[in-house]
């Protein structure tokens, strides 16, 4: 090789260097720009919320079916070293006996690692108050409703409309009890008290958490499972509720009493999944009773949130903790 063509190649490889190098810089630069901009996007109030010491809030509203977006939210809450305590913001009828539990059982476990209290604001009835149970203190306002400690199974039975216009369903079944009852034959005997056994259990099992939890003797016990809601004030001397107030007398218990330091920001953990699809009745049935409300016609309204509400309520299988108020109540 002559010197010139030696010459030539040493300076073509300098180039190709120089442009490596340029490329490689600006590459660092498009991930470090690009690293910025999803933590500011999403960062905040999500990372940089997250990883600053706070209050975290957890909403327990609408129907409890225990769903995996909730239980991840009180996961995410129980792992996260930033989130001091845990305010829960209830604001449900109920839902699923399984459900509640669900969702009971990963409160407890939040408060196994750090102090939980609960609000109320208009209702916390049946597996809500489950929910309620999980925490170690109970918030409700004067008017809040609370309580209705109790189980339900229900079922529609359509026998009789078949009967009238000539309707038999067929069935061939191993057992009188297996598919009892099934909604298209009059509801046995044997199969009602099979189902009472099992509302039995389950009730025995909501007392329980009642009494262990809300520390009642049996007499004390007694006088709120009858499936009754009380107000907020009923609730406080019966045990039901810690203190009235709101959740800024909450995070106040939290600062006296579990040593919280004091004025931690109160961040809203929500969840990021879809909502179930049985909840698209319940936002419809809204969107129906405002639209009803604005028109004049307020009875029209309540009538479609009622039957939106049930059409979302077949969804839920099984026993149910649930409260049911009358339409507009």
């Amino acid at each position: 090789m002559s010197s010139g063509s030696a010459a030539d190649y040493l300076v073509d490889r300098r180039r190709i260097r120089r442009k490596l190098t340029f490329w490689r810089v600006l590459a660092g630069v498009v991930v470090v720009l690009a690293v910025v901009a999803v933590f500011a996007r999403v960062g905040a109030p999500g990372f940089a919320a997250r990883v600053t010491p706070h209050l975290a809030r957890v909403k327990i509203g609408g129907l409890i079916t225990g769903d995996d977006a909730t239980l991840r939210l009180l996961h995410d809450v129980e792992t996260t070293d930033s989130a001091k305590a845990l305010v829960l913001q209830i604001e449900s009828p109920g839902g699923t006996t399984v459900g509640s539990e669900r969702v009971f059982d990963a409160i407890r476990k939040v408060a196994a690692k750090k102090p939980v209290v609960a609000t109320v604001d208009t209702l916390a009835a049946s597996g809500a108050y489950i929910a309620a149970l999980g925490a170690d203190h109970i918030v409700a306002y004067g008017n809040s409703l609370v309580g209705s400690i109790g189980v339900l199974f229900q079922f529609p039975n359509v026998s009789g409309l078949l009967d009238k216009i000539g309707v038999k369903v067929e069935e061939v079944k191993s057992a009188p009890l297996k598919a009892a009852p099934n909604g298209f034959e009059p509801t046995s005997d044997a199969a009602r008290a099979a189902l009472a056994s099992l509302v039995s259990d389950s009730f025995d099992w909501f007392k329980g958490l009642v009494k262990d939890r809300r520390h009642m003797t049996d007499a004390e016990l007694a006088a709120v499972d009858d499936g009754r809601v009380f107000t907020g004030r009923q609730g406080l001397p019966l045990k039901l509720v810690d203190e009235l107030g709101s959740e800024e007398d909450a995070v106040r218990w939290l600062e006296k009493e579990r040593d919280v330091a004091a004025g931690l920001p109160v961040r809203d953990y929500k969840p990021k999944g879809r909502t179930g699809f049985f909840g698209l009745f319940v936002s419809a049935g809204r969107l129906a009773e405002g639209a009803a409300d604005a028109l004049g016609v307020p009875a029209l309204g309540r009538m479609a949130a009622a039957l939106a509400g049930a059409a979302a309520q077949a969804r839920l299988d099984g026993l149910m903790a649930v409260w049911q108020g009358a339409p507009g109540q």
